[in-house]
């Protein structure tokens, strides 16, 4: 084992290795590409709007009025220009007709014996006034969220060029985990093969079946490694990051020439996790056994790992208010289950699940704070994928 590297550092190690090692951009459709960022710049490929859309549901008219009623103009239909003193019924997003002076709001309207009188106003957009032909939208690096995609959708284009989803697949160690049933007779129910790949997901992962639990020996563990490479840029390991008698993950990526980006970090819970590059530039990511810790290392490392491999900034901390004192952990950084209102929960230890499904995150209580954080401190809050949003 090496001296563990800050919490922080890890963070911004694993974010680094996967921003360096990002795939080359490509057209993608919008499902492909939700989740990544822009890799060039957005541009309008028309006008937009394309053409004089009116704002509202009402009357366009032309001239003086009141207005002889002439017909109907609908979203979809391209209109005759009017003649001065005449009046057509316009739907909002229709195209507004030549010739048009104004629209009177449907509520605004008095409609009698075939002609139509009120206010009229310019209740239209103008062709371009949100964005020109060839104009820039949005700068490349930005995260393509749902309003982007609909923008882009609006502008013209069928594909956004972004990083795609990068594959992942765990493979689950452990000769003592069940699949099904009950924990019993010295045997316990896998946690982590069940809930990893949707953590992956969550963080922007194509996240594939879990593999195992694998057998405890070197040599199984090199094959499922070999297996899951083949398929996938990111392999998520559990359990074996340590040095115990069953523990195969360092042997086994020294066996297929993979090195360490970082090995343990100092932060609790959590400290035995791992990542490592193989020879042709995909990623292991070592999870320690315990649910929990396994989590935290999912936050440390591969959630930033994978927002790298998609051209997306470090995902950002947030804060939150402690409501209570929360002790440090030395020169470690603590990690510190709370819920919305900044209260610890029960049920934190490094094994255990229950707190972290009600959880806001984990609290950061930096190394080097004997005292903890007080009560009233604002610290930063790390969130899980898929839970804290």
């Amino acid at each position: 084992m090496t001296d563990p590297i800050s919490w922080t550092e890890a963070r911004e190690t694993a974010w680094a290795a996967g921003y360096d090692a990002k795939p080359a951009p490509a057209e993608l459709p919008f499902d492909d590409a939700a989740g990544s960022a822009l890799a060039a710049p957005l541009v309008a490929v028309s006008d937009l709007p394309a053409f004089p859309t009116s704002a509202v549901d009402g009357w366009a008219v032309a001239g003086p009025g009141p207005w002889r009623i002439g017909g109907d103009v609908l979203a979809g239909q391209v209109p005759e220009a009017l003649a001065a003193g005449a009046a057509v019924k316009i739907a909002t997003g229709a195209q507004v007709p030549g010739g048009c002076e104004g629209i009177i709001r449907l509520e605004h309207a008095a409609v009698e014996d075939g002609f139509v009188d009120g206010p009229s106003a310019r209740e239209w957009r103008e062709a371009g006034e949100e964005a020109r032909h060839g104009e820039e939208l949005l700068p490349a690096g930005t995260p393509v969220t749902p309003p982007v995609i609909g923008l882009a959708a609006a502008a013209g284009h069928l594909t956004l060029p972004a990083h795609g989803k990068p594959r992942t697949r765990v493979v689950v160690f452990g000769d003592e985990l069940l699949t099904s049933g009950v924990s019993g007779k010295g045997r316990i129910r896998d946690a982590l093969g069940p809930m990893v790949p949707h953590l992956l997901a969550a963080a922007g992962a194509d996240a594939g079946p879990s593999i195992g639990p694998v057998e405890d020996t070197l040599e199984a563990h090199v094959a499922a490694l070999r297996d899951a490479l083949a398929e996938a840029d990111l392999v998520c390991t559990t359990g074996g990051t340590m040095v115990g008698p069953v523990d195969h993950l360092h042997a086994a990526l020294a066996e297929i020439g993979a090195e360490y980006v970082l090995n343990t970090v100092a932060v609790r819970p959590g400290f035995p996790m791992l990542l490592a590059r193989t020879g042709d530039g995909k990623f292991v990511a070592g999870l320690p056994g315990n649910p929990q810790s396994a989590v935290i290392a999912a936050v440390t490392v591969v959630a930033p790992l994978l927002a790298g491999l998609r051209g997306l900034p470090l995902p950002p901390l947030r804060t939150v208010e402690l409501a209570e004192d929360v002790p440090g952990r030395g020169s470690f950084t603590h990690l510190a289950l709370v819920d919305p209102a900044g209260r610890r929960l029960a049920h934190h230890g490094s094994a255990m699940l229950r707190g972290l499904a009600g959880a806001a995150g984990f609290a950061v209580i930096p190394p080097g704070a004997p005292d903890g954080a007080a009560a009233g401190s604002v610290v930063d809050l790390a969130t899980v994928p898929g839970v804290s949003q």
